[in-house]
């Protein structure tokens, strides 16, 4: 860590080498190179697909989260990106935003949340810094980066046209032959732009000059700022979710990519008919975790999460919006969140038997003898199964809530992340809550229906079963 920090200190002075100015690394460039310096295993340089360049060392490689309230170690997130956001904020409504967006402040609230999390000692690794990291240096993450943005290019015959209208001698040029071609002399920036606006290219005889007219469409990744969507962390590893959203089909395959290539452990992944979405998940230690199903998440997942065993805990808490599914409250994080091991924060409107929209629990146990779970407990209401859990509840009015109040990150040991003022007083005032609150301006963010918990994947907590005793300090 200190070495980081000074080679951080240094590298933000431009550097002069060999008479050519060199612009400093960002920040979450150090971080990625943090994650691999220092941790080679003795097949650091063995080829292997989507991978090998940023490996962990063996006995930390894998990623784990036990219980949302321990010790936070590495996030990936997703700094907004230029092109593909500012397609998104063509047209909000079409993006899945909830408001027009401003991007260069959305830049600049990303980045402070980044320093936040710096700050309380978390790596913290972008998206575009692992899919570029070593591209330069080393063939094999070159080859790996362009193969995923070959799958991202398309060349086709705009509507109405055929290829046999084409020249004999320019039929090459809608090949992926030609494709391999143009994407081996891209630079990396390029094979990054091309991987998060998944451009097509329509094609048509011109009949004059090169023979060809080119127009083009995208499919941008107008959404990937919200990271937590397209995975989980369980205690077994990281399980790829199924999104629902069309607009957000590709990022399951480009966070799988990232996250290969850190060389972190993909346990499972989720198949047809489920769906699976990051912000329905939590870990509340290594006895239990629990899902959210309804507008996003399905049933379909869950039963695969425990067929597959994929889960790592004795109990599983799956929690039924049977009555709401609202956009508004369409993932388990945007009506509730763990604040400490014995307190939560929850929206006030979904507590009780008597609520209209109330979240209902169904509880499975694994046989330890089958490994197979099985139903347990049917229909507990939320506010009443998290109070036998031995939680306190702080209750977020509706008002709150649609200000993201709910949707906090707890970085561990109770020190939480928060985007909404007034309720992050409310926390603190609590008798039960005895960590800290942070609150940052992520206005700009939260624009696109999402806010701190949404916009980041914890990929390693430290258990606290592993952490040293101070005997053993």
């Amino acid at each position: 860590a200190v070495f980081l920090s000074f080679r951080w200190r240094y590298q933000r002075r431009k550097v002069t080498m060999f008479g050519t100015p060199v612009e400093p690394e960002p920040r979450s460039y150090l971080d990625v190179a943090s994650v691999e310096n220092g941790h080679h295993t003795a097949h650091a340089f063995k080829r292997s697909k989507m991978s090998t360049v940023c490996t962990l060392l063996e006995s930390n490689r894998k990623a784990v989260q036990e219980h949302e309230n321990e010790m936070a170690e590495v996030v990936i997130v997703c700094e907004p990106e230029q092109a593909s956001l500012m397609m998104g904020g063509l047209h909000p409504r079409g993006s899945l935003y909830e408001r027009p967006i401003n991007i260069d402040t959305a830049k600049a609230q990303h980045a402070e949340f980044r320093n936040q999390l710096r700050a309380h000692g978390v790596r913290v690794l972008t998206v575009r810094e692992i899919l570029a990291y070593n591209v330069e240096d080393n063939v094999s993450a070159r080859v790996d980066l362009e193969d995923l943005a070959f799958s991202a290019l398309d060349y086709e015959m705009a509507a109405g046209h055929k290829v046999d209208e084409l020249a004999k001698e320019d039929r090459k040029f809608i090949s992926d032959d030609y494709k391999r071609e143009v994407i081996e002399k891209m630079g990396v920036g390029q094979l990054v732009d091309t991987i998060m606006t998944n451009p097509t290219v329509h094609l048509t005889p011109s009949h004059r000059d090169t023979g060809l007219f080119a127009s083009y469409t995208f499919e941008p990744l107008s959404n990937l700022v919200y990271t937590r969507d397209q995975q989980i962390t369980t205690c077994k590893g990281i399980v790829m979710g199924r999104l629902r959203s069309q607009q957000r089909q590709r990022e399951v395959q480009v966070m799988k990519f990232c996250i290969t290539k850190l060389g972190l452990n993909v346990v499972g992944e989720i198949r047809e008919p489920g769906f699976l979405e990051g912000g329905d998940f939590f870990p509340l230690g290594a006895d239990l975790a629990m899902l959210g199903i309804g507008l996003r998440s399905n049933a379909a997942a869950a039963s695969q999460l425990m067929e597959e065993d994929l889960l790592g805990t004795r109990r599983f808490a799956v929690v039924r919006d049977d009555f709401d599914q609202d956009q508004d409250r369409m993932h388990l994080d945007c009506v509730f969140s763990v604040l400490s091991d014995t307190c939560c924060i929850m929206l006030e409107n979904i507590m009780g038997e008597a609520s209209p929209t109330r979240r209902l629990v169904d509880e499975y146990e694994r046989d330890p003898a089958t490994g197979k779970y099985k139903m347990v407990r049917q229909g507990v209401e939320l506010a009443a199964y998290m109070r036998g859990e031995g939680y306190h509840i702080v209750p977020i009015t509706a008002e709150h809530q649609l200000a993201y109040a709910c949707n906090v990150l707890n970085l561990g040991d109770s020190r939480v992340i928060s985007v909404h003022a007034p309720s992050a007083r409310q926390i603190v005032k609590s008798p039960h809550f005895k960590g800290d609150v942070r609150v940052i301006d992520f206005s700009s963010i939260t624009s696109m229906y999402g806010s701190v918990h949404c916009a980041s994947q914890v990929v390693r907590r430290m258990p606290r079963r592993l952490m040293p005793t101070p005997a053993q300090e």
